[in-house]
């Protein structure tokens, strides 16, 4: 009798993977070389930016016409060498809590995150579920929050592109309108309330979209400029929270000042994370002042403000953008002490941005059981339709 070969995926060999690394170790190596080299020129830059005076700083950015990447919008006196310091330190846990309830007490954080289940082969009818949830923390102590999630269903005619093909952009794009309608409902619901914050988890400048085609590059800036209009106009702090980052704008920056080679391989947090930054402190202000996308924000294409900020002991610091009318309020250090705070409830990221993800992730369990009320509800539709062999056997198996 034959015996049949186990349904089971090959396992990962990592021996051949080793063998494989070890043949292009010396390509490895050139490349660290030649991006370390270029690294080192920057750092030399950023070091002597940041020692300038005010004025002669200013001096050298006058010299430059045109979009720059950056534009210090803070005195670097108050910096010491290129860091603000927040002169957080404590002896314990509990004075580091009690720090936090200090700052948070009484403050609403608000935080929307999104997930998706994308059209595939398994099914013969296109369509695709997404999913958005959110999370506001009133910061009480007798508590008070609330968690909830909203979805929407896609079918085949809101799936298909001009050139009739389904693609995952169409997803992509009504989970990000999702949860930009979502934080702009509560700005509006919200008005005028001076201790709330809203966090975006992403960039306020739609760079990403600056590949797309027209109408969808038109789509995501026009979603983010209802928030920031919204933000403004009702006085509502809105914050961009970006983890792990690979902006250059500061990079930009440096290059046009001193006359660097091109460093695609250099970002803004390799150059910050040398700086000497305990936990908490954070670089001056700075303007975006990007070349590309920021042409098409209309009133608040000079109206994006930005800072890195050190939230852990060993990795770079992350990324924070807020529209310039909550430094013109005279509200940067407040929001950023709030920020803090929420990072510290977070053990390292932003309480509310972890718990609106944890709310709206959709697993593969779901992508399963999503399929099977689809094909349940077509099934009594008579919609004839039809699930993959590979799908089935996926069900029957788990």
């Amino acid at each position: 009798m034959k015996t049949e070969p186990s349904p089971n995926a090959m396992p990962l060999q990592s021996s051949r993977i080793f063998e494989l690394l070890n043949e292009k170790r010396a390509q490895f190596s050139l490349f660290n070389q030649q991006a370390g080299d270029i690294l080192k020129q920057y750092w030399k830059a950023m070091d002597a930016f940041v020692n300038l005076s005010d004025t002669g700083r200013e001096a050298l950015i006058r010299q430059h016409s045109g979009k720059l990447g950056a534009r210090p919008l803070e005195s670097m006196n108050k910096a010491k060498q290129g860091v603000v310091s927040a002169g957080l330190q404590w002896k314990n846990r509990e004075e580091s809590h009690r720090w936090v309830r200090d700052r948070l007490e009484g403050v609403t954080t608000f935080a929307v995150d999104g997930s998706q289940i994308y059209p595939g082969k398994d099914l013969s009818l296109p369509i695709a579920l997404v999913q958005i949830g959110w999370f506001e923390n009133h910061h009480q102590a007798e508590g008070g929050y609330t968690k909830d999630v909203q979805m929407d269903v896609m079918p085949p005619d809101e799936l298909r592109t001009e050139g009739g093909d389904f693609a995952d952009r169409q997803v992509n794009m009504r989970r990000y309108r999702m949860e930009i309608d979502r934080l702009v409902d509560y700005i509006e619901a919200h008005s005028q309330a001076e201790r709330c914050l809203l966090f975006f988890d992403g960039s306020l400048v739609a760079t990403f979209a600056q590949r797309f085609d027209d109408e969808a590059r038109k789509f995501y800036v026009d979603c983010l400029l209802r928030l920031l209009r919204a933000s403004e106009a009702h006085r509502v702090p809105v914050v961009g929270y970006i983890d792990t980052t690979y902006a250059d704008d500061l990079t930009v920056m440096l290059r046009q000042l001193y006359d660097l080679p091109d460093a695609s391989m250099v970002h803004d947090a390799q150059l910050v994370n040398r700086l000497q930054m305990a936990w908490g402190d954070r670089t001056p202000l700075f303007q975006c002042d990007r070349a590309d996308i920021l042409s098409a924000y209309a009133e608040h294409q000079d109206r994006i403000g930005f800072v890195y900020l050190k939230t852990t002991r060993d990795h770079y610091p992350v990324r924070v953008e807020f529209p310039l009318w909550v430094v013109e309020a005279g509200r940067l250090d407040e929001i950023l002490d709030w920020i803090r705070a929420e990072v510290i409830i977070g053990g390292g990221y932003p309480y509310a941005i972890e718990t609106a993800d944890q709310t709206a992730v959709l697993q593969a369990g779901d992508r399963q059981m999503f399929f099977r009320i689809v094909q349940e509800w077509a099934s009594r539709e008579s919609l004839g339709l039809r699930l993959s062999r590979k799908m089935v056997s996926k069900m029957r198996r788990r």
